[in-house]
């Protein structure tokens, strides 16, 4: 984790604040509150935490700024915490079936790639369904994929529609047998409300051969996007009701914090992090060594 997100903002201003042996007051204070909301933490997620910080200095709980960093980085794990929670698989829902949404560009057929990859590794029967009718790369994409790996592969033409193109491949899956079915959607903007609508209708559709379809909405965002990520998550999460998230793009130059900022207002569980290209690089979220990898391992480091 820490190498590859040694890079992001967030990493680099916290660790320079720390790396220089810092005296304990009141700048270093004002300088992790200006690290973290630049980072897009969030002004109200970074206020809260400083402040309780700022309140624990004045009672003296803290020898030195080392003591502060241990402090800092408690806070971050408690924050990121209770949104760790892994992707459980429902072996009685056969085929679960997880629907994963987005806005445009922010690495959903790639996810969907990786996913697969990481069901058909744990020995998983699975199917995916070429949702994205809009694009025929996507389709073309999944469908190289699918025959790379030896998976099924449901797809009509482009332009058609998506929530047929989920019911068939619902239907496909149930007669086969197939443990998980992944649909791709096509990317839509936050604010178009005709392509929002069209993903209840995909839900309405695929409840009609299961009540309980689907058994995971995963909404996929751009690290880099920043604050924007929480209105997009507040419009898809009001369309469809989002169960799980993944965040990509964490590595390089991303900020990073609006990971912070998305746990804080929603609590809507982070599957995954993206933190590269290759297929191991979508890990599953976890707090400790995502804040570990954020932060000095000690002063002057």
């Amino acid at each position: 984790w820490r190498e590859r997100l040694g890079g992001s903002a967030i990493a680099r201003s916290l660790g320079g604040l720390f790396s220089r042996n810092p005296r304990l007051d009141d700048d270093l204070l004002d300088e992790i509150e200006t690290a973290l909301i630049t980072a897009d933490v969030g002004v109200t997620a970074t206020t809260d935490l400083v402040e309780g910080l700022r309140k624990r200095m004045k009672a003296r709980e803290f020898a030195d700024a080392d003591a502060l960093l241990a402090a800092l980085r408690a806070e971050l794990v408690a924050l990121l915490r209770p949104v760790a929670v892994p992707l459980q698989i429902d072996r009685d829902a056969r085929p679960f079936v997880l629907l994963t949404i987005g806005v445009n560009g922010v690495g959903k057929t790639t996810t969907i790639g990786k996913l697969a990859k990481r069901f058909k590794d744990e020995g998983r029967p699975l199917m995916l369904a070429a949702g994205d009718t809009f694009r025929a790369a996507a389709v073309a994409q999944l469908q190289a994929w699918g025959e790379r790996n030896g998976v099924a592969v449901i797809a009509q033409g482009q332009n058609a529609d998506a929530a047929s193109v989920a019911f068939d491949a619902l239907q496909a899956a149930k007669a086969r047998g197939t443990e998980v079915l992944i649909a791709d959607t096509a990317g839509r903007l936050h604010t178009q409300q005709g392509l929002m609508a069209e993903l209840g209708k995909i839900k309405r559709v695929l409840q009609k051969i299961d009540p309980a379809a689907p058994h995971e909405v995963l909404m996929v965002i751009d690290g880099t996007t920043g604050q924007n990520a929480l209105s997009q998550l507040r419009q898809f999460h009001a369309a469809i009701g989002v169960t799980g998230l993944v965040v990509t793009k964490l590595d390089g130059t991303a900020k990073g914090g609006v990971v912070f900022a998305l746990a804080r207002e929603f609590g809507i569980p982070i599957r995954f992090a993206g933190i590269g290209e290759r297929p191991e690089d979508l890990r599953v979220f976890d707090a400790e060594a995502f804040v570990d990898a954020l932060l000095p391992e000690a002063l002057g480091a």
